[in-house]
């Protein structure tokens, strides 16, 4: 099958239940900042003799329902690092407030049916993953975006703000997202599990690809600016996000501590391989 050009069922044939395949077209994009804040430079990290996002385009180009990978970026060191990698990078405007913005700038250039944004500071992104946080799109085509979450069992990251934590409907439908710890667990309950499950959310997210620059044109909303999270634009505005579950941990580089973690565990895999 070629690949990207993936066949899913959108629709039934009378009572049959039977479901005619499509062909769905889906771009992964990795934003790739330069200048970030809490440790500048970091895509282009050391990792393993490589830039730390040359491993986070690998991990997508691994991914199953993934049609094409892109590093998009505001800065033309990154376009000079990878370039001995032949990694397909994108020089993009430098005045993006956010990384969707940088993503919308994407979609309009390549047409596809679905946009995947990978962050760029996750070198050891689960491609299984990035397929699951696809499918609920494919199955349901009024469903605008999806992401992921990933259960919570250290107490630190719990109480951790840069660890965003989500809590769901019955239905797998994002409720809110935060920084603090949600939910709350007033007072022990029976009825709840022994230790209080708590999700924490990665920040990978699928959109349809017109929906993806409509949501980079909607305004900001208070608890977006509140939270400093974009994803709550969406929830403020009334549009549903799907989250699917993952057993396979985050680790974003947002520090040296990071980053060190991040070089342990790759040593980690190449030993076991």
């Amino acid at each position: 099958m070629e690949r990207g050009f993936c066949r899913f069922v959108l629709a039934r044939i009378g009572g049959l239940g039977m479901l005619p395949p499509i062909m769905a077209k889906v771009l992964a994009v990795i934003p790739a900042r330069y200048g970030s804040t809490r440790l500048p430079g970091k895509v282009l990290a050391d990792l393993a003799g490589k830039p730390l996002v040359w491993h986070v385009y690998q991990r997508a180009l691994q991914a199953e329902l993934v049609h094409e990978v892109l590093i998009a970026t505001d800065d033309q060191r990154v376009v000079d690092a990878l370039r001995p990698y032949g990694a397909h990078v994108l020089l993009t405007r430098t005045d993006h407030a956010t990384g969707t913005d940088r993503l919308a700038e994407v979609a309009h250039r390549f047409p596809s049916d679905l946009v995947v944004n990978v962050q760029g500071d996750e070198p050891l992104i689960d491609p299984g993953t990035i397929d699951a946080a696809i499918r609920p799109l494919l199955h349901d085509p009024a469903l605008p975006m999806a992401t992921v979450r990933h259960r919570i069992a250290d107490a630190r990251r719990l109480a951790d703000p840069n660890v965003v934590k989500v809590v769901c409907d019955a239905s797998g439908r994002a409720l809110y997202f935060s920084r603090s710890p949600i939910p709350h667990v007033r007072e022990a309950d029976p009825s709840l599990p022994a230790a209080p499950i708590h999700w924490q959310h990665v920040g990978l997210y699928v959109y349809r690809r017109d929906f993806l620059l409509r949501f980079a044109s909607l305004p900001q909303t208070d608890l977006e600016k509140a939270e400093k999270l974009e994803q709550l634009r969406a929830l403020e505005h009334g549009f549903p996000i799907a989250v699917v579950e993952t057993e396979h941990e985050s680790l974003g580089v947002d520090t040296l501590a990071d980053l060190e973690r991040a070089r342990r565990r790759l040593a980690a895999y190449s030993d076991a391989a």
